[in-house]
This record gives structure tokens, sequence and C-alpha cells, in this order.
């Protein structure tokens, strides 16, 4: 692999510095700690000859003295400070500068949730220094802390369920609330408290709670619970629940879909996404139906896993103290659980050509007033926003994909160990990222996102061409390994 050389400046001196092409960015980030003499927990940015951030990885562009970057510590080693300092900056450092699990310090001692509240709220004020203008691009990803079984222990659901309350309070400015309207959010800068929060702020954006009439106790309560109900796996989790709802709301506001399709099919789409994946084993249908598991059994084979998300999803609703719908007609009721199973159903990919070829035959005469054509659109948006990672910024997607091919070897192991047939695209023996990634947006992605974009045209720079780069990206690193193994050959 190619050695890269960068030139930069830092402390007034001239340093360089050589990495090889192909290892990750902690080992970038560890070579320049070195330059500043830094503790393995600081966290540096790096800037262009221009001013601006750039990302601290393996592609950071080589360059010469000339047009040498520039290298500055920001913020101090926060692990090695007094116990003053406030419990939500250490996790924050944590899990934007190492790959470290995040851990609420287990110190016998009660959370103070006043530094939280306070952490959040700077956090807010100062949003345009977060990842999204490149602070942060870069980093690794951060990691949920392991627990015993699938799910957080309760522990933990305690401390986000007191700090989701405390911080709900909180004003969400108008930066904030604008960035949530885009695909170039970055999930992984945010607590899971602080995204109940921000899910809050969509339900109350679109007017669900003033529409449906929706008390704010009630909406937390369901938010929270649909938050236990994701299991600490490692993509189809609530991050991902979080990252899918995001896209839905974005993409409602993008197309000004409020302006086209009722309020209350909006709702079916938001929250279709928030619980299409509820109670997910980390095993996809076609294990589940080999394994001949519970769920394939309940459900005759027929979509298990997303039956189970439905079916966990109306069991939350019918808790009194999370029944958001308490207050619907009937008939609201009617359409708005006929709706949800319809789309999160929808999300089985073994119906994928058969929903995308049915939307293709209504665009030439589409009608937003139709019915069927309403219900196609509606299953696309939700499909959309479940498989959009490659939509967003590469430094924001690609630990997904790790996080997604660390699940599907997950389940090959397992299938492996049981006997079961192996699912290719999930064999750790056989499979690589770019690999996996080339096909997957070649034959699934781009035909999907372009039929979307003869509807609304606006989504052709917000999805469809980060699509498009995102392809090219990984069509070159697998030129690269196709290279590489063909000079290994003897």
């Amino acid at each position: 692999m190619t050695l890269k050389v960068i030139y930069f400046m830092v402390n007034g001196r001239l340093d360089h510095a050589e990495f090889r092409t192909d290892c990750s960015s902690t080992d970038v980030k560890d070579l320049l700690r070195a330059s500043v003499e830094a503790g393995p927990h600081n966290i540096l940015t790096m800037y262009d000859a221009e001013g601006n951030v750039v990302n601290i990885s393996p592609s950071l562009t080589a360059n010469d003295v000339n047009t040498c970057y520039r290298l500055e510590v920001v913020a101090s080693d926060l692990q090695n400070r007094a116990l003053a300092v406030p419990t939500e900056l250490r996790n924050m450092d944590n899990r934007l500068e190492n790959l470290e699990t995040k851990v609420l310090e287990d110190t016998g001692k009660t959370t103070d949730l006043k530094s939280q509240v306070e952490s959040f709220k700077r956090k807010l004020e100062n949003v345009e220094h977060q990842s999204w203008i490149g602070l942060f691009k870069g980093q690794e990803r951060p990691q949920r802390r392991a627990s015993q079984g699938h799910r957080p222990v309760q522990d933990e659901q305690a401390q986000v369920r007191r700090t989701f309350r405390h911080m709900s309070s909180l004003h969400v400015n108008d930066k904030v609330r604008e960035y949530l309207k885009t695909p170039l959010f970055d999930n992984w800068q945010w607590e899971e408290a602080e995204m109940l929060v921000l899910l809050q702020v969509m339900y109350t954006d679109l007017d669900f709670l003033t529409a449906f009439h929706i008390e704010v106790d009630v909406l937390q309560n369901f938010l929270f619970e649909v938050y236990r109900h994701y299991n600490n796996i490692p993509f189809h989790n609530f991050q991902h629940c979080f990252c899918v709802t995001q896209m839905m709301y974005g993409l409602i506001w993008l197309t000004d879909l409020r302006s086209k399709l009722e309020r209350i099919d909006l709702f079916v789409m938001l929250t279709s996404a928030l619980c299409h994946d509820l109670d997910h084993p980390g095993y996809n249908n076609v294990y589940q139906i080999n394994a001949r598991t519970d769920l394939a059994l309940r459900y005759n084979d027929i979509s298990p896993l997303e039956n189970h998300h439905c079916a966990v999803a109306f069991a939350i609703l019918a808790k009194p103290e999370c029944n958001i719908l308490k207050s619907l007609t009937g008939n609201q009721y009617k359409h708005i659980r006929a709706g949800m199973i319809k789309c999160i159903l929808a999300t089985d990919m073994a119906r994928h050509n058969e929903i995308l070829n049915k939307f293709k035959v209504t665009l030439p005469v589409f009608d937003f007033k139709t019915e069927g054509h309403k219900e196609v659109l509606m299953k696309i948006l939700v499909k959309v926003s479940d498989i959009s990672n490659e939509a967003r910024p590469m430094a924001v997607a690609e630990p997904w994909l790790d996080c997604l091919l660390q699940e599907f070897f997950n389940q090959s192991d397992s299938e492996k160990l049981k006997g079961l047939p192996v699912t290719p695209f999930m064999d750790r023996d056989k499979v690589s990222k770019p690999s996996s990634q080339t096909g997957f947006i070649r034959f699934v992605l781009l035909p999907l996102f372009t039929e979307l974009t003869k509807l609304f045209p606006c989504l052709e720079q917000h999805i469809l061409e980060p699509v498009r780069k995102a392809l090219d990206y990984y069509s070159d690193l697998e030129k690269e390994a196709q290279a590489e193994a063909g000079c290994a050959k003897p």
C-alpha cells in the first residue's frame, strides 16, 4: 500500500507525518498526537492552508511545505482532570476520541444531572462547533456500552430516562432544528438522552402534539419505551432507529410533504421509521427461517422480523402511559395502524423489487390525491430512510458500515456453528468493506434513489449525489484491493 506524506505546522514549527493509506483514523491521530506530545484523550483539530477544518483520517490530502496543514490541540485531557469536570464532558471526550465503550462512572454516587443538562445546553448553544462543519470528522465511531444480555442494564436505562426528562425542558435553538432537517446530521455526536430530546422536537415541530392532542409526558413515555425496546447490538440499535427517523423527518421538510400529504400520513411515516426495527435480534429473516426460531414459527416465515417490529410497536402503544393515539377517533386509529403496518412491512428487503416496480408504474401519472399512489410513496420514503446511510457524509456513513458488517459477521459465524446455510454477503471470509457496498449501492440504492428524485428533483443534491460519490469511493477501494491481490500472487 502506498505511503502518504503530509506536512503541517504545529506549535510554530514545521513537521511532517508518513502513514499508509490503508491505516486507520486512530493510527493517524496517534501519529499526530506524538508530534504535539498530547495524551491519548486529547482532541486535535487540523486546518488546511485556507483555514478550513479537515478530517483527521487516512483520506487527508498529501501536500508539500507550501500548502502545509496547521495542527492544534483543541481540548485538554479530560480524564486527568479533577472530578469536578462534568460527567457529560468526560463521556463526550471518550466517545469522540477513543474506541472505548461509553460508561457511566460507577462510584455509588448520584450522577449530577445539573451538570449534564448544562453540558447539553452548551452543546445546543454552540452547535456550529459540532462535527457537521468538520470539527470531529475522521474520529472513530463511538460504541455503546456492552451490557449483560441484549439491552442496556436497568441502571443505564433509568439514567437515560432521568437525563431525558431534565433535558426536555431546554429550548432547542433554530440552528439545531435546521440541522436536524438535513442528511448532514451526525448522530455520533449525540447521547441517547439527547436523541430522545431531538425526537421530541420532531414530533413538536410537525405539529403532531397539537393535531392529535398528544400530552408531552405521554410522548416522552412513548419515546423512552421505544428506546428501551431497541437491543444493544452493532447495527439495528437505537442509534439506527434515530438515524432512520431523522432522515424521514428531513425528507418531509426537503420535499415539502406538509403541503402534499395530510398530517396523519406524515405521522404514520415518522412513527413507522421510529418503530421499524423494534426488538431486532441482530439476525435477519433468512436466519430466522433457517433456524426455525419462535418468530419464524409465529409468523409462518412471512417477514417474521417486520411483523414482530409492528407487534412490539403496538404493544408499547397499548400501555396507557405511552398511548400517543388515545385521543384519536376510531377511524384515525385504524388509518394509523394500517399505515404503520404497511410501511414497516415494506422494509423487508425481500419485497424491495416489488415495491419499487409499483412506484415506477405510478410515476408518469403520479397524483398525491390518489390513495394507491400515496400509499406506495409512503412505503418508498420509509424504505429510503431505512437504507440512507450512504446519503450522509462519509465520516458519518462509513462507521455505520463497520457496524453493519460486524452484525453480518456475527450472523454468519452463528450460521457456521449451527450448521445452517451461510449467507454469502455476510461471510467474514469472503466479504470486504468495498465489495459489500459497490453492489448494494449500484443495484439497490441508486435505482431506488433515482426513481424518488424523478418525483422530487430537489433530492438529487441531498441524497442521490452523495450516493454516487460513495459508489466512486468504494469502487476505487475495490480496484486497489484487487490490484494488490494481483501483485501478491506468485
